[in-house]
């Protein structure tokens, strides 16, 4: 099901790969704010060029960063303050996460790369007493509210790369470079496996093909 003429949007196409601008950065904020003011422990899963990483370690005292991308890794690394307390490792999220617990894990657009499920519950696993999880995941359209959805996240899309690039014409950074893969699941798919896995969960459908997830542990 398409909600634009074909011409408008190859119009639309050719404009944003002109003005990009990173979705899963517009959510660094909102993330934040689901976050207690001061933590011990984060753990940041599919941590890219490290912007997420660098951000909870403002609140952190200490926060491991794994990514399987090694040449993403040694980027986020170079980015990276030599005092600030951020370990970035090359890591499969299933199976080489570093420590046993962590207050805080966080999961920005890597989801939808893994067993869904599975991952889920490997993430409850490491989450330590009273610790809080938050992801950003895509999901796949799939009703006609889905793709009107989308529709307007297009247009939106445009408006917030124009603003974000003041008009000119930018370049792709690291993160907005890295392999995409499209999301399988839809919305309602992702809601009833979640919270079959998290009970509680509070998931919400978002703007930019995305949606949120947040869970504490008793």
């Amino acid at each position: 099901m398409t909600t634009l003429p074909r011409r408008f949007r190859h119009a639309l196409d050719r404009f944003n790969a002109a003005h990009p601008w990173d979705h899963n950065a517009h959510y660094h904020r909102w993330i934040m704010r689901q976050l207690p003011g001061s933590f011990r422990t984060a753990l940041d899963v599919g941590s890219g060029t490290g912007d997420l990483a660098r951000l909870l370690a403002t609140r952190a005292a200490a926060v491991d960063a794994i990514d399987s991308d090694p040449a993403i890794v040694a980027r986020a690394r170079e980015l990276t303050p030599l005092d600030a307390p951020v370990t970035f490792t090359i890591a499969d999220a299933l199976t080489g996460v570093p420590a046993a617990s962590y207050d805080v894990i966080t999961c920005v657009a890597a989801l939808h790369h893994l067993p869904f499920t599975d991952a889920l519950a490997h993430f409850r696993r490491h989450l330590a007493p009273g610790g809080t999880l938050v992801v950003v995941g895509l999901w796949r359209a799939q009703t006609p509210g889905d793709h009107l959805l989308g529709a307007a996240a297009t247009l939106l899309n445009a408006a917030m790369g124009w603003i974000k690039n003041k008009g000119r014409t930018a370049s792709l950074s690291a993160s907005m470079t890295a392999p995409v893969r499209p999301a399988t699941m839809s919305f309602p798919e992702i809601v009833r496996e979640a919270r079959r896995t998290l009970p509680g969960a509070r998931l919400r459908r978002r703007l930019f093909w995305r949606y949120t997830l947040v869970w504490h542990q008793d």
